[in-house]
């Protein structure tokens, strides 16, 4: 036996509460990897440091929910955009709104701001592309050619090109000098979610909700590789600084990709959910994902990832190994030309005829008519805006690692996995035939030799989670046996086939039962039935059909159905939870008002035989939603999604504290 410690390759980092109503957008700051700034539905942007649990600013301004935001490179200015199509823009060290832009007719999807100009792009609900001056307050640009909602915006590196992604599955490249587009990439067959520069070369990532990642040479202005994974659609997309590869963050991992040839490096488990955007500092990536009102940061140690070599999967076009990085200024592909230095002064846009240009009398931009620069100093400028007195900076721009939490437990690694273990198809079992697979380096701690049943089972999943072979195979007398061979195995496995087909043969045969009550019109008596088969699983699939028409509930089936409900809400299943979950709201919200009102009534006078039964069912029902409270009460400090329903049954159920 070899005894190994288990290494924290990601983990969570933090998760706040960090809008009275639903987070509607959120992002990183670039530099620091510590700034993070969150709009919510109750129309304010809120900045805070990762890792810190208290605000740092909240500015308001906005009148309705705030549906995209971005920081600038300094991180000294941040911009929002509204439901409305209003944009907004604050200077964060003075905590003071600089400038207020009109002109979109719909929801601003995606903000950014030019690298080293004092300009702002907006992509809206409306199909339309515009470039702000954010000094001159005014419209610059307004690319049209996208048919639905703009979704990401880019400024290149050497601030000349403007990339756009959007609903009607193409990126566009813009021309900021010429103001027209240069070229329209097609071949993503879903929404582009996002879009991202290289640092150096002359290449674009794209991700899309098809679920793949398209690499674009903007000098030749094709594809240069597509990779695709059978899991969830793209979410962010961010390359490492120095360019070697791409991260990719999807619903529960992050991916490591390189795109000549294509494949995937490394695979890190990180259950984040709803990644929102990434960042990279000090060698470690951040990813912040949001649930409801609650955001969630995650940390990724990129010291215990791998970013080159022959991949871990995916497409391969040949047998030759990749090659290392080629250093920065050494591409086989034409760089970017960065200006010396960061100019004060923005870089002067040309009007171009091939241009859309705002005209005075133009009905539809009005309101975006040209104005003269309310400072025409720009000494006068800084006087206003910049602070009277010094500030720390919170973030500082200097900052530490995050320390990771301590090492996992040992865990014992038998030199022979036994059926019922978990083997992890990139760690190599000992082969006499090939001594080298023995002394081969793991991978990546990314992926351990044991994984932990989750102790809750996420609803949204592509492959069984828990299921062990073990549970399928006869009882072992002698657990220290060696090895079973495949041909064993599977004989074995075998065997109890025609006993899994039973089972669902029986599944199948309980929810007709219920569905022949059910076609009676007599709803009460199949959900008797339902409950008398005592199959969670029924229950469920009942439910999400009761739930979805609200008439449905009586009382009558609130006594019957509420025992169940107290099951479900316990359960490992995330699908049982959640549809316990909104049952439960369902009746608190119809009937938890009546059931008070009755209980509460004075006692009636004479004999009112259909009272004292309402009554009996209304005693019935509160003693089994008190029991339900505790329940709710004990699972209302969770984390993520399960906390956020808890916590909202448990206002809903505050009678009974």
């Amino acid at each position: 036996m070899a005894a190994s410690v288990a290494t924290k390759t990601s983990w969570k980092l933090q998760e706040i509460t960090a809008h009275s109503s639903n987070v509607s957008s959120l992002v990183l700051g670039k530099s620091s990897g510590r700034l993070l700034a969150t709009g919510g539905e109750d129309c304010r942007v809120n900045i805070w440091s990762v890792n810190k649990p208290n605000c740092i600013i909240s500015l308001t301004g906005h009148t309705t929910p705030v549906e995209s935001v971005r920081i600038n490179t300094n991180e000294e200015l941040i911009v929002a955009g509204s439901q409305s199509g209003s944009i907004r823009v604050w200077d964060l060290e003075a905590a003071k709104i600089l400038r207020t832009l009109m002109g979109h007719k719909a929801n601003i999807c995606s903000l950014d701001f030019h690298p080293f100009g004092s300009f702002v792009a907006s992509g809206s609900l409306d199909t339309n592309v515009k470039l702000w001056d954010v000094r001159r307050k005014g419209c610059v640009f307004r690319y049209k050619g996208h048919t639905q909602a703009v979704r990401c915006l880019r400024f290149s590196p050497d601030g000349k090109w403007l990339a756009s992604a959007s609903d009607d599955h193409t990126v566009k490249l813009w021309d900021l000098a010429a103001g027209k587009i240069m070229f329209e990439f097609t071949g993503h067959t879903g929404p582009v979610n996002v879009v991202e520069f290289h640092p150096n070369e002359y290449l674009l990532a794209s991700g899309s909700a098809d679920r793949t990642v398209r690499f674009w040479d903007l000098e030749k202005f094709q594809v240069v590789s597509c990779i695709e994974e059978e899991a969830t659609p793209v979410r962010c997309v961010l390359f490492n600084p120095d360019g070697c590869c791409l991260y990719s963050g999807y619903q529960d991992s992050l991916r490591v990709y390189g795109w000549e040839p294509e494949r995937c490096f490394d695979v890190v488990l990180v259950t984040w959910g709803k990644v929102a955007d990434l960042s990279i500092c000090n060698n470690q990536l951040i990813g912040v994902s949001v649930s409801q009102s609650t955001v969630s940061s995650f940390v990724v140690d990129l010291s215990r990832v791998t970013k080159s070599g022959s991949g871990l999967h995916g497409p391969i076009k040949d047998d030759r190994p990749l090659a290392q990085p080629t250093p920065t200024g050494s591409s086989l592909r034409r760089i970017y030309d960065r200006p010396s230095t960061t100019c004060s002064k923005p870089q002067r846009v040309k009007h171009n005829s091939e241009s859309e240009r705002r005209s005075p009398s133009s009905e539809d931009d009005r309101d975006e008519k040209e104005s003269k620069a309310e400072i025409q100093n720009p000494e006068d400028y800084k006087e206003i805006f910049q602070p009277k007195n010094s500030i720390t900076r919170t973030p500082p721009r200097k900052s530490e690692p995050f320390p990771a939490p301590p090492e996992d437990e040992p865990v014992i690694v038998k030199e022979a996995a036994k059926p019922s273990q978990v083997v992890d198809i990139q760690t190599p079992l000992p082969n006499q035939e090939n001594p080298d697979l023995v002394q081969r380096p793991p991978i990546a701690s990314s992926t351990p030799v044991t994984r932990a049943e989750p102790s809750v089972i996420p609803a949204a999943r592509n492959a069984p989670i828990g299921l062990k072979a073990s549970d399928f195979l006869p009882a072992v007398k002698n657990q220290s046996q060696c090895e079973i061979v495949d041909e064993e195995a599977m004989s074995q496995i075998r065997k109890g086939h025609e006993t899994m087909c039973v089972v669902l043969t029986s599944r199948h045969k309980n929810l007709d039962t219920v569905r022949a009550m059910w076609t009676t019109g007599d709803i009460k008596t199949s959900v008797d039935s339902a409950v008398a088969i005592n199959d969670l699983s029924v229950i469920v699939d009942l439910l999400n059909i009761v739930n979805q028409k609200a008439s449905l509930w009586k009382l009558d089936l609130c006594t019957i159905i509420l025992p169940q409900i107290e099951k479900l809400l316990q359960s490992k299943y995330e699908s049982y939870v959640q549809t316990g979950c909104t049952s439960l709201k369902l009746i608190l919200q119809r009937f938890l008002p009546l059931i008070t009102d009755i209980l509460a009534a004075p006692p009636s006078v004479g004999v009112d035989i259909t009272r004292e039964e309402r009554l009996h069912k209304c005693k019935l029902c509160y003693k089994q939603l008190k029991n339900i409270s505790n329940i709710i009460k004990n699972k209302s400090g969770l984390s993520g999604r399960h906390g956020s329903a808890f916590r909202e049954l448990q206002l809903l159920m505050a009678v009974f504290e």
